[in-house]
């Protein structure tokens, strides 16, 4: 059996994009019977709710029920109430349901559905990490602001009158000495208040620092090459559960997937994969490459599944490199596949759109323009796509 190796280079040239290690998890498997295709948008603030989108691709499905459940701790044993995912009423084999993530770390989604064909159960693993600190609007904190200030004007007012008018007869002015404790109880009271919100506030910003360090900042990666020995470094990231860069696990047999793309034609790409040599260190030989500028993306998986992928870039004159071997693959815009084999993109007149799911469908022709029939799988599954934008 001949095996091919495809490596897919896509331009983008249209509104759909990504940020790099986006947090959105898109899952495909089977619920017993039943085949889903599962979107998951992890909240970008912790405690934040995540969207969860459910194609039924199989199956009469009645209900589904989802439910997030920690992969550690006690949690794991003791699940919330599941909450009932809604069919869309244009497409009834398309389910939409909303989940609270109430703390940081590593969860997954509990897909139970309920059909036909009887029950089935898929459970997707999502991280619970913070990317952003939501902002109050300016004009929420004016407003905010001012009822504080009416609040503690209108108790200090209040402690006030009721030292010196509340044992007072109608009609009956106080005496000076009444005014004098009246003013020293609303003095007092607005000692009081005025420490209270200090140290409120003290609390709060000790809160915010601490979740300002719960948000998620990709490890930095630095490239160095000497002749065509290619070294990466990759640096600790404050982030609270990534600051280790050697607690990697290998994802499809690889602790490093590194793709490298020349820029700005975006017309050549190469898929290696890089050894550690040391902690946080990987290093690997180049292959023949042309001169120009190129970006470099890894990914990377850490031990609690946490996956990252990090980026830098590097300049470099023509290389006449190592000849590829093992896992590695290249691919040229443009050009076909060896043997005389090309893929073929069998794409819709639907536009893709950001944050919506598309499936994107291909063909693998022999040389004469037949259906491949002796493809094999490339490290465990039949194809890799890199969808990549020139921004």
């Amino acid at each position: 059996m001949k095996v091919l190796r495809a490596l897919l280079l896509l331009f983008a040239a249209v509104a759909a994009y990504a940020h790099i290690g986006s947090p959105d998890v898109y899952f495909e498997g089977q619920a017993g019977p039943y085949r889903l295709y599962v979107t998951i948008r992890p909240p970008g603030v912790i405690p934040g709710v995540a969207e969860v989108d459910v194609r039924a691709l199989s199956g009469d499905i009645r209900t589904i029920h989802i439910v997030p459940i920690p992969l550690t701790g006690p949690g794991a044993n003791h699940p919330p109430t599941a909450d009932v995912m809604q069919p869309s009423k244009e497409d009834p084999h398309f389910y939409t349901g909303s989940l609270w993530l109430m703390a940081f770390g590593s969860f997954q989604v509990r897909i139970d559905v309920d059909g036909a064909q009887g029950p089935g159960t898929l459970s997707v693993p999502i991280p619970a990490v913070a990317s952003r600190i939501s902002q109050m609007g300016k004009g929420l904190g004016v407003a905010l602001f001012g009822a504080m200030v009416v609040l503690v004007l209108g108790l200090v007012s209040i402690v006030g009158a009721s030292v010196r008018d509340s044992q007072l007869e109608p009609g009956v002015q106080p005496s000076a000495a009444q005014r004098r404790r009246a003013w020293i109880a609303m003095g007092a009271t607005a000692a009081v208040l005025i420490g209270i919100l200090y140290f409120g506030s003290r609390w709060w910003n000790d809160e915010a620092g601490q979740y300002r360090s719960h948000i998620y900042k990709p490890m930095d990666m630095a490239a160095t090459r000497d002749g065509s020995h290619l070294t990466l470094k990759l640096a600790s990231a404050s982030f609270f559960q990534l600051r280790k860069s050697d607690d990697l696990i290998p994802d499809h047999n690889h602790l490093m997937h590194l793709f490298v793309i020349r820029v700005a034609d975006m017309n050549m790409m190469w898929h290696l994969h890089p050894e550690m040599t040391d902690d946080g260190a990987f290093s690997t030989d180049l292959p023949s490459l042309p001169p120009g500028n190129y970006k470099l993306f890894a990914d990377i998986v850490h031990a609690d599944g946490f996956p990252e992928t990090l980026a830098t870039q590097l300049t470099v004159p023509a290389i006449a490199g190592r000849a590829l071997s093992g896992d590695d693959s290249a691919g040229v815009f443009g050009q076909g596949l060896s043997g005389g084999y090309r893929m073929v993109w069998l794409h819709s007149d639907t536009p893709i759109r950001a944050k919506q799911p598309a499936a994107l469908d291909f063909r693998v022709e022999d040389a004469a323009g037949r259906p491949a029939e002796d493809l094999q799988l490339y490290m465990g599954m039949p194809g890799h796509a890199e969808i990549v934008s020139k921004d």
